[in-house]
């Protein structure tokens, strides 16, 4: 085997593609300049390009000072929060509202079946289904920021700063802001510890002395309005009660029925003083730097907590192994006008997935940042914040959200026998412990069904490397390793953490086969329920999607007790059930009659004009909202149910006359992997930049949609899929170098570490 040594430690079989292609005499990316090469820097506040640092778990946005000075300012483009996976507030039920308080029958099929529509009476939602939406909601844990005051002593506004520099280290993870205020040298160093909800602050200014300058910690009630985390009106509402002891300070919060805890430690010469009830200030009289370290719990925390330096030197071993591991993608060579554009999109996206999305829980799709949708989970979104994880070699991040599809298996199988279905039927707007959240739309989607078969089928693709091959492309050359003629240990154990790594000589059993017992109750649930959930059509002699129905392009939502077969999620049925018939047999088990049975009788998808529609019933195709036929042959790999040469006229169609400022993020993204596998790279490319309002990349590297949503982190994921794909490939793609890049002389592309599409 192939042995490295790594800061004194010896690595067995933990081989990065980079280093595989310097062993094979290919010269390795230089990953440290691709990722300095766009790091931050912001010369001027801008409402909508704050920063963030963060671990997946918890996360801190912070404003050109380097902390949360002005939200208000913000407020009007990108919010400032702490957040995190498990910081939730739910409003008191006074009236005991429960999910069979906002159920609606529909008919299908002659029988009568209940969904959580929320409707009353008259148009909009009942209280018990606008309660249900909005609780419990994601909660701003603190507000972290400094007292800053005008030379007069009133407070200081964003526009009293001057000669404001800031820059985010992505390599690092550190972020730095130099400003002066009346004339006087503030420098602010910010980092986020990578396995705990800890963030540390550096404070260096002659201010601090004088007590001109100091921290403010303040604490907010939860608010249900849209795109906010915070209620500061509300004081009364929650309480906050301090211990102060010698150097650091131990704060525990009530909020109704809610708890959370909260330890800020300071330096030499910091003191703590009360403001009010729920506002704390830390100052450092007679000193120059000022250092504190804030850490958040759901339970007390009774660990001291680590010095500014200790996190920053965490952060940046941690960053470092990050953008050491997984995959890299250098677009230098390149002599497209786009191609240095598209690699500063590849390069953050990188790291706010990571810092946004990599959780224990399945992301909002605005993360850790801001609310959206109360902060809930859309699951179907999932496959957007999560899928580009496992193409960039570095699907630990993806599993850690799968076991929640195990903790809430219960409450999916029930909603199913609720609805007169077997199996498991995935909610689409969700709170943390699974409860579907009413809507007239979210209850009635069915495209994020088939997503947990697919998260399992790229784990055990992941594990199997010995069955596959590996691709690379390093300057403009196709590195291939058959499989067949390398050890698991020569190829990679990169799947598992290269600072703890198997002992000398062990490896896994059988990957494979523990990847297929993990996941298996997951995939023949979900299996469960799509073969169940089709429509028979005797006159037709064939199975049908739908009604009560809308897919995945919302705009069919008012027809949704006639909606029939989508085109999209007709072909990703047939892929999970076909998918889900592999993992019985690859764990020695028959195939399941049932299931083959849908597969065989699932309807094809309708056809005008010579391309395909929408869905089957009029109006056939919406031409706004998300173009998803396309996503049938692109998201979805190669099945009996599309028609290549159809699927090149209905992509052609929808690039000829689509309603761009109507589509989302992901949507150009999913044109592109649409593209690659048809044949056409240039198209592939295009779509990436197409010209429209929501395919903007902030500075931060945020995907701005609208002023109601100025960040999207599903567009951000999607990219990356995309670009993944376009490079390492997909099953049946064509051999040779980036084969979803064009051919033309200007797209040099070089990767490593990538994997290949299913």
């Amino acid at each position: 085997g192939i042995v490295m040594r790594c800061r004194g430690a010896i690595l067995v079989g933990v081989l990065t593609m980079g280093a595989l292609a310097q062993a094979s005499g290919s010269a390795a990316i230089d990953r440290h300049a691709l990722v300095n090469r766009h790091n931050v820097t912001l010369e001027k506040p801008d409402p909508l390009t704050p920063l963030s640092v963060g671990n997946g778990e918890f996360a801190f946005t912070a404003d050109i000072t380097g902390l949360q000075n002005f939200p208000d300012y913000h407020q009007r483009g990108m919010s400032l929060g702490t957040l995190s996976q498990w910081g939730w507030h739910s409003l008191p039920n006074t009236e005991g509202y429960t999910l069979a308080d906002a159920m609606n029958n529909y008919t299908v099929a002659g029988r009568e079946v209940p969904y959580a529509a929320g409707g009353g009476a008259s148009r909009g939602y009942t209280p018990a289904a606008n309660w249900l939406r909005a609780n419990p909601h994601r909660l701003n844990l603190a507000q972290i920021g400094l007292r800053l005051a005008r030379s007069d002593g009133s407070p200081a506004r964003i526009e009293d700063l001057a000669e404001t520099v800031q820059t985010l280290d992505l390599w690092t993870g550190l972020l730095t802001s130099r400003f002066k205020v009346n004339g006087e040298a503030v420098n602010v160093r910010t980092v986020c510890h990578p396995s705990r909800d800890l963030l540390a602050v550096r404070i260096e200014s002659s201010l601090l002395g004088r007590e001109q300058l100091a921290v403010r910690l303040a604490f907010p009630y939860g608010s249900t309005d849209w795109g906010k985390d915070a209620d500061w009106s509300l004081a009364d509402r929650h309480t906050t009660t301090c211990r102060v002891v010698d150097g650091y300070a131990d704060l525990a919060r009530s909020l109704d029925a809610d708890r959370y805890h909260v330890r800020v430690a300071w330096s030499q010469g910091g003191r703590m003083q009360t403001r009010s009830q729920h506002e704390y200030e830390i100052s450092c009289p007679g000193g120059a730097m000022l250092e504190i370290v804030v850490a958040f719990s759901p339970a007390e925390i009774a660990d001291s907590l680590p010095g500014f330096d200790a996190v920053r030197t965490a952060a940046s071993e941690h960053w470092q192994r990050f953008w050491h591991s997984g995959g890299a993608v250098d677009f230098s060579q390149c002599t497209d006008p786009r191609a240095a554009e598209l690699e500063r999109r590849v390069v953050l996206s990188q790291y706010l997935m990571a810092i946004q999305c990599a959780g224990s829980r399945p992301p909002q799709e605005t993360g850790l940042t801001s609310n959206s949708w109360h902060g809930k989970s859309h699951l179907e979104m999932h496959w957007w914040h999560g899928v580009h994880f496992a193409l960039w070699d570095r699907l630990e991040l993806l599993e850690r959200s799968l076991p929640w599809y195990d903790s809430i298996l219960s409450r999916a199988a029930d909603t199913a026998k609720l609805q007169g279905y077997a199996g498991a039927r995935w909610p689409k707007m969700v709170c943390p412990d699974g409860r579907e959240s009413p809507s007239s739309v979210g209850v009635f989607l069915i495209w994020q069904q088939p997503h947990p078969i697919y998260y399992a089928e790229l784990c055990y693709r992941a594990r199997q490397i010995g069955k596959g091959q590996i691709g690379s492309t390093l300057g403009g050359e196709n590195l291939r390793i058959d499989s067949s003629t390398k050890s698991n240990q020569e190829i990679s154990l990169k799947n598992i953490d290269p600072i703890r790594p198997f002992p000398i000589g062990q490896t896994p059993s059988d990957p494979g086969r523990e990847i297929l017992d993990r996941y298996k109750r997951i995939v023949f649930e979900t299996a469960e329920f799509m073969a169940s959930y089709p429509v028979w059509d005797e006159a037709g002699r064939r199975y049908m999607l739908g009604p009560a129905m809308i897919p995945a392009q919302e705009s069919y939502g008012p027809d949704k007790a006639r909606n029939l077969n989508p085109t999209f999620e007709l072909a990703y049925w047939h892929w999970a059930l076909e998918t889900a018939q592999q993992w019985r047999q690859r764990l020695g088990m028959a195939r399941e009659p049932k299931w083959d049975e849908v597969i065989r009788g699932l309807s094809r998808p309708t056809v005008r004009d010579g391309v395909y529609t929408g869905i089957e019933t009029p109006p056939y195709t919406i031409r706004r909202d998300h173009p998803t036929m396309v996503a049938a042959l692109g998201v979805v790999p190669a099945t009996p149910l599309i028609d290549p040469d159809t699927m090149r006229r209905t992509f052609d169609s929808v690039l000829a006359d689509w309603d761009w400022p109507s589509t989302w993020g992901w949507d150009y993204p999913m044109l592109a992997m649409t593209a690659a596998r048809l044949g056409e790279p240039a198209k592939a490319v295009g779509a990436l930049f197409l010209d429209s309002p929501k395919n903007r990349y902030l500075a931060n590297g945020h995907n701005y949609q609208s002023a109601r949503l100025p960040l999207y982190l599903p567009g951000n994921g999607g990219l990356l899929t995309a670009v993944a794909m376009m490079a390492a490939g997909w099953d049946g793609c064509p051999e040779g170098p980036a084969p979803g890049f064009p051919k033309d002389g200007k797209w040099n592309v070089r990767w490593e570490g990538l994997r290949r599409m299913p």
